[in-house]
């Protein structure tokens, strides 16, 4: 049912744990099924991605693609951050089941939402960046899929 990516993400997550006085913190969960996401980014000065953490409560396909996002997005700019999507996290992990979906589009809006902390924070805006919502629902789901 899982792929071997998605396993390996699942019992060896990558980046796991808290940034203090991050430069961005996003949250995002689903109401319908309780995961919840957290995601911390550490940006410098030029805009690149130093470091990056998460925490999750959920099932094993939000772990993993928590730990992949964090992956994707480690080194990278803001801009190629924002870049990252949920279709980008599911290839990533050779795929989801349908139903696992919603994770890979917690997994975005977690990392869009740290980005948008990060901008507030900054007093700055980021092309193309909207503010995230706080809980991804059934809706979302359907427009993608």
């Amino acid at each position: 049912m899982y792929s071997e990516k998605v396993m390996d993400h699942f019992e060896h997550p990558r980046n796991v744990g808290e940034i203090e006085n991050a430069s961005g913190v996003g949250t995002v969960g689903n109401a319908k099924c309780g995961d919840i996401m957290r995601i911390y980014l550490d940006i410098n000065d030029e805009g690149i991605i130093n470091d990056v953490k998460f925490k999750t409560f959920g099932c094993g396909a939000a772990v993993a693609t928590s730990s992949m996002a964090t992956e994707l997005v480690k080194g990278k700019t803001v801009r190629e951050a924002l870049e990252v999507t949920n279709k980008a996290v599911m290839e990533a992990l050779d795929g989801l089941p349908p139903v696992k979906v919603h994770c890979s589009l917690l997994a975005e809006e977690a990392i869009h939402a740290a980005l948008w902390d990060y901008a507030e924070k900054k007093g700055i805006k980021i092309e193309g960046l909207e503010k995230p919502k706080s809980d991804i629902g059934e809706e979302e789901e359907e427009e993608e899929y």
